[in-house]
Formats: structure tokens, sequence, C-alpha cells
């Protein structure tokens, strides 16, 4: 193939990919093509003579692979926001192909010679402090790969690579298909009871689109415990939905399970033949935790006060229903004493809610107020989707950042849950501004009506579009460290301390009104859903703790032999109870046949970072608060200080820099209800 719209450079702005052009044909030959010109690309660098120098070992490599960097970003994207079966194909054919030439890359004994050359003479070559930091993170890179095995290890090491990718992407894609099978179909509208009018709606389109023009079709989100278990009144209903949710990844059809413990095993084996007793070892030395005995230390701290509380709101649950409390149960009455206890009521807050007056005057304005920029819609620029609007955002002199893209509502082609993906990555070595898009999974509402959100919509919109952010507000050299390149157990500080401008006063008051009245949402409901969304702490910390734990008890093996002839539903119930957790009413907000972030994504032994990094996230947010500065110093220090610098320094030292000492756990465990 001579004409591929990725063989080149995109001539749009900001190197939007040219997506009206792009088909499925030219997927396979961009990352053929791709994977040759990067391996070319190394050989020209061990081929040239004499001592390796930083310019032409490591920036040489910093600008490899633009072709194989093109087609990748766009490609992944697209697999998980809008697949179809020649995707899929495409995927489980690549994948494996691609961790192959990863080696293929890390294994090049010249090439890490020159790299252990200048990781060796580093202070004596008149480095800047991000190019002294860029050779030591590409040796910590290289030696985690692999570089230092001998040939016997590295040969297996390709082996499990190939393995795990593979693996890897058939649990993915199981789990999209899972989720779609799972969907709940009612025959009778009384079964709906409790939804409101326009989910009623959204469920007979659902089923519409599935050809039954006489039911309803619940879809699943992937999590256990489903938003809509809140608002069905059918106990029964309820029931069959939740167990529909529980069980997926565990059927005959679709066995993720036996997926999982293979996963593990090889992990496993690839850690050991790496040196460390277990995967979560090998997965948390390169992160700001370091140690898998710092993770224990702060879990185990964080399981005693938690379950405490989750029982104390169980007592009080089962006393409303009079009743024996099942999970199923616990979020219907949970708001039903959070509406009663409160006055809140969860649908009365949706109209209060609207997407776009959230996206422009919520979580847009909010970014204006704190860091100065703006954004503006370009309906000349093309997304991947129908559904995906682009948007050019704004510093505060005017001058362009880059592009951000928003694709908010879910389709049976997108993968489920929300995430942020980088399809150009800023680097000024390569004269590039970013192209970020947010990813949500909104129910999309019949047409002409509008996207009523709920508490937890918003949340997610103000979560991801910092994600958002932290890339667009990347100003390194190096893409090597651009945006969210940096600790798996820091990325989520950025996204999380976004969250806090929802509810903040003045942002609060300017996207909170009613979509028929205009009018705001009055200060003393604002006052009732603060103190509301305080209740149930004791569940969600529960049942995220669940998950956290269960990743941790996969990826804590000491050998593949550990996992010889193990049942999945087994080790996760054995998981649980040592953890302290196996509480039926409370499942582990992910099971492991659907726990994609560990199983197909990139959270393996990482998805302790969520709370991890709330630690960092819950102080920010005090600083934030103190009121020794404005809001737009404050922003401006944070961005200075942080979401500019990507991975270039120690993330650490970054959140020292601006919040004048290390990070303390005490304001998290206030906001969760684990202290006094």
């Amino acid at each position: 193939m001579t004409s591929n719209p990725f063989f080149e450079r995109s001539p749009l702005p900001y190197q939007l990919p040219p997506f009206a052009e792009i088909g499925e044909q030219h997927y396979v030959p961009a990352f053929e093509r791709g994977m040759a010109e990067q391996l070319a690309e190394v050989a020209a660098i061990t081929a040239v003579d004499g001592e390796p120098t930083f310019a032409d070992t490591v920036v040489a490599l910093e600008r490899s692979g633009a072709l194989l960097a093109r087609v990748s970003n766009v490609f992944f994207n697209i697999a998980s926001a809008d697949s179809s079966p020649g995707t899929d194909a495409i995927e489980a054919e690549m994948s494996p192909k691609l961790a192959a030439h990863l080696d293929a890359i890390h294994l090049d004994a010249a090439l890490f010679a020159r790299i252990e050359s200048l990781h060796r003479r580093r202070a004596e070559l008149d480095l800047d402090a991000e190019e002294l930091r860029l050779i030591e993170q590409y040796h910590l890179r290289f030696v985690r790969a692999g570089a230092g095995l001998d040939a016997a290890g590295q040969a297996r090491l390709r082996e499990l690579n190939t393995e795990i990718a593979a693996a890897t992407t058939e649990f993915g894609q199981n789990n999209v298909a899972a989720r779609n099978a799972a969907t709940v179909v009612l025959d009778n509208a009384d079964e709906l009871a409790g939804l409101s009018p326009a989910a009623v709606t959204a469920a007979a389109e659902n089923a519409r689109s599935a050809g039954r023009d006489d039911a309803w079709a619940l879809s699943l989100q992937n999590v256990s415990n489903q938003p809509v278990l809140a608002e069905l009144a059918d106990r029964d209903v309820r029931r069959r939905v939740m167990a529909a949710s529980l069980e997926r990844g565990f059927t005959k059809d679709i066995d993720n399970g036996h997926l999982a413990v293979r996963i593990a095993a090889l992990r496993a084996e690839r850690a050991a033949l790496l040196g460390y007793s277990d995967h979560a070892a090998y997965a948390v030395a390169d992160q700001t935790a370091q140690t898998p005995e710092a993770v224990e230390e702060m879990l185990g701290r964080l399981v005693p006060p938690a379950v405490a509380n989750a029982e104390r709101e169980a007592i009080e649950l089962a006393a409303a229903m009079q009743d024996e409390l099942h999970s199923w149960d616990w979020q219907f009455w949970s708001e039903r004493v959070r509406a009663e206890r409160f006055s809140v009521d969860a649908d009365a807050l949706r109209p209060y809610f609207e997407l776009e007056r959230v996206l422009r005057d919520g979580v847009f304005y909010a970014a204006e107020l704190v860091y100065g920029i703006t954004l503006r819609e370009r309906d000349d620029l093309i997304g991947y989707h129908p559904e995906v609007r682009v948007f050019e955002v704004f510093d505060a002199d005017g001058s362009a950042l880059g592009l951000f893209l928003g694709d908010f509502f879910a389709r049976p082609s997108k993968h489920g849950g929300a995430w942020m993906n980088e399809l150009v990555l800023q680097s000024t070595l390569l004269e590039q501004l970013p192209v970020v898009v947010n990813n949500l999974n909104i129910g999309k509402p019949p047409a002409g009506e509008p996207a009523l959100l709920t508490w937890d919509n918003v949340r997610t919109l103000f979560h991801e579009f910092g994600h958002a952010l932290h890339g667009l507000f990347s100003a390194v050299r190096y893409p090597f460290f651009s945006g969210t390149e940096v600790p798996r157990d820091f990325v989520e500080f950025p996204s999380q301390v976004n969250e806090m401008w929802m509810s903040h006063p003045e942002v609060l008051a300017n996207y909170a009104r009613h979509i028929d009245t205009g009018e705001q949402m009055p200060a003393e409901l604002v006052e009732r859903m603060t103190a509301a969304e305080r209740f149930g702490e004791g569940f969600r910390t529960v049942e995220y703790l669940g998950a956290a734990l269960l990743d941790w008890a996969w990826h804590r093996v000491p050998g593949a032999e550990s996992l010889a002839g193990a049942d999945a539903e087994t080790f996760e119930e054995e998981a649980l109870r040592k953890a302290g957790l196996a509480i039926e009413a409370i499942p582990p907000r992910y099971r492991t046949g659907y726990f994609a972030h560990i199983f197909a994504g990139g959270y393996a032994a990482g998805y302790y970072s969520y709370i991890w990094s709330e630690v960092l996230d819950a102080d920010t947010v005090d600083w934030f608060d103190d009121g020794a500065a404005s809001i737009r110093e404050k922003g401006t220090a944070f961005r200075r200080e942080l979401l500019s610098r990507g991975g270039s320094v120690d993330p650490l030292v970054a959140f020292a820099s601006f919040r004048g000492r290390a990070p303390e756990i005490e304001p998290l465990l206030t906001r969760r209800g684990l202290i006094n």
C-alpha cells in the first residue's frame, strides 16, 4: 500500500488524525511499516561509530517510531471507543506483534550497551536536569524489560510477553461481549417501576435497537453495582440485574476466569525471570510506592475502619427495609435513607445537571477560573465517530494549547468505564502540541431530549477532564515525559484534584441550573446534597478496597506454579476473605471476570493507585482551600510545578514543589470518614 493516511504527518490543525480518510484497511499496513521503520532507525543508531552521545542515542530514540506512534494512538483509542469485528481481529493480530516489536528494541544488546555507557558516564556529560532524568529512565526501562538477561532468559521473556499480550487482548474483547450479553431484558413495563420516564424511554430504545419492539433492555456498565439498582423498585428485578452483573465473564460461553488465571501465572513467571518475588513487586518498583510493603501498609490501615463504617451503614439500611440486606438492596435502600435523612432525591437532582451546561458552564468554566484557559468548538474538524466533538484550547494569553475531543455517550461498540487517551503527545523536540480525548459512557437520551446526568456522571466529567488538563498543559521537550507519562500510582492525582471544582460554590452555581426554569440549585439543596454525599462512605471505600486487594492478591502469587489448577472464583473468594472484605452485601467494584483494569489494561498490581493518589489529592484540596492566595494564583502554581512537568521530574518532588512538604494522609482519612 503506497497511499495511507498514516504514512505522513497529518496536515490538519495540531496534527489531528484525518479520521475521514482512515479505514480499517489502513491499520495493518501502517503498523507493519511503522515497526519496520523504527527497527531501521534503531539499527542506524547502533551503527554509529565511536562513544555514544546523548544526541546520537537518546535523542535519536525519542525521534524514532513516528509512524508507529501515529497509528497506535489512533487505533487503540478506536479499539476501545468504537470497536468492530474488524478492529477486534486487527487488535488480536497486532498486539502480540507489537509486544515482540518492543522486545526487539529493549533486548537489542548493541542498543543497550550504548544506553548503559551513557548511564555510567551521565555525571560527566554536561546534561540539564531533564536530559539526565531521561537517561536514567531509559536505562531503568531497558533493565526492567530484560536487557540484562542472558540469551535463554531473553528468549523466554519474548515468549511470555507475546502470550500476555494475546491473552489480555482476548480478555478485553470478551469483556465487551460479556457486558452486551448480560443486558437484562424486561417484558413487562411494571418491572421498570422507579425509573424516570426518560430512563424507561431509553430502555425501550435499547431493546428496539436489538430487535425487540415489545420489551425494555437495561444495559450494564463495567462495575459490579449497577447505577440502576438505586432506582428499580422491584426487588426481584434488582436481584436479576445484580446477578447478571456479577456473573459476567464466568459463563460457559464467555469464561474470563481461566484467562485471568493464565495472565496472572504468566506475569508471575515473568516477574521471577526478571528477579522479583512476584508481579506486584515488579510493578511497584518504578512507582512512587516503590515497595509492596508500602502499599500493603496503606491498604491495611484503611480496611478495618472502612469495614466498621460499612457495617454501621448496613445495620441502618436493614432497619429501614425491615428485612435481610443483600447486595441488590444496598443502593436502593441507601437512596431511600439518604432521601429521608437529607431530603435529597437523586432523580430530582438530574434536571440541574444537563450535559451541555455541565460541560460548558461547569467543567470548562472551572478550567478558565483556575487556569485561565478557554475552549472553542471546532465543527470543521472531524472526530472518529459522529458523536465525537472537537474543541480548540487556548491559553490565558490567547495562544494555542491543543485540541480536546469529547466522546461522552455509551454505545455497544465502546468499552465500559471512562478514560483519557492522547492522540498526539506534546513535545517541543517533535514540534507537537497535544491532542487528547475523553471517553465516557453516559446513557444517550432519545433523539431531541437533553442528557440529564447523575451526580456521579458529573464527577466523572470533571475527573476525566483533569486527565485531559494533564495532557494539555504538558510543556516538556521529550515525548518520553509527555503529559500523563508518569508513574501509574501518580497518574490519577491530577484528575482527582479536578473533581474538587464540581462542588466549588462559584462553579456549582454557574452550571447547576434547572433544565426547564434556568433557576440555580437552591443553596439549601446544595448543603443537603453535600451532606448526603458523605453518607455511604463506608460502602464506597469497602467496594473500592475489595477490588484493590483482589488485584493485589492476583499479583502477589510467588510463581506460576502457585496458580496451577486454580479456579478463578475460588481464588477470588479466598482473597477477599483473607483481606477481611468477604462481605456478601458489598461485592468488590470489579470481580475477576470483568476486571478489565488489571487483565486488559495498565493497572495490574496498580489498582491501589486510585486511593494512593487520593492521599495527594486530599492534601492538595486542603491547599487550594486554605485561602493563602487566589484560585488563579494557586492554579498557576499547580500547573507550573506539576501539570506541565509530566514525567520530567520525580512526581513526589513535583508535589513538594508546590505544597512545600511531603504529602500527609490525614486529609484523606478525614474525607473518607476513617478518623473522627
